[in-house]
């Protein structure tokens, strides 16, 4: 079990978007393994993106709502309808702020074989789909609340008052 450390806001990686995977060997089948052990090394995570590993990949692992997988170079179709709940990040760890999401998710992709995948969700996993898809585009949570929210994140991930134990995640 290989278990990465995760990178924390302030990383470069996390602010850069990803390069579309092309090369379906080892050594991706090895990085959907580093990222399933980090993910599953430590409670309560509902996914991993390579770039929290500090791997500029389109590859993400999940956990949520009872479905647990991968999926690489994905596209997302989002519903009109929204959801509003506390969303949080292991990259700004501690940190947790209302955050607008679609309330349903279809992620298309492929397995690290280069299969078609397509993943379906609602609720939790459609905000997980769109969590991670973020992640491999440069973005984090926290770019998309706006008002009040928007303000206080800044503010406490300015002021450092995330809790970073190490670099764990």
């Amino acid at each position: 079990m290989t278990m990465r450390p995760i990178r924390i806001i302030g990383d470069p990686v996390l602010r850069t978007p990803s390069e579309p995977v092309t090369s379906f060997d080892a050594e991706l089948r090895a990085l959907v393994q580093d990222l399933m052990d980090t993910l599953l090394g430590a409670p309560g995570r509902a996914g991993v993106a390579a770039p929290q590993i500090g791997v500029n990949a389109q590859v993400f692992v999940y956990d949520a709502d009872g479905h647990r997988g991968h999926l690489i170079n994905p596209t997302l179709q989002l519903s009109e309808e929204s959801q509003d709940d506390d969303e949080g990040c292991l990259s700004i760890p501690g940190l947790y702020f209302p955050t607008r999401r679609a309330l349903h998710a279809t992620a298309h992709g492929v397995d690290q074989h280069g299969q078609p995948l397509t993943i379906s969700g609602t609720g939790f996993l459609a905000r997980a789909l769109q969590h991670e898809t973020d992640h491999l585009h440069g973005r984090l949570y926290v770019d998309t609340l706006r008002g009040d929210a928007r303000r206080r994140a800044l503010r406490e991930i300015r002021a450092g008052r995330f809790h970073s134990p190490g670099r764990q995640g």
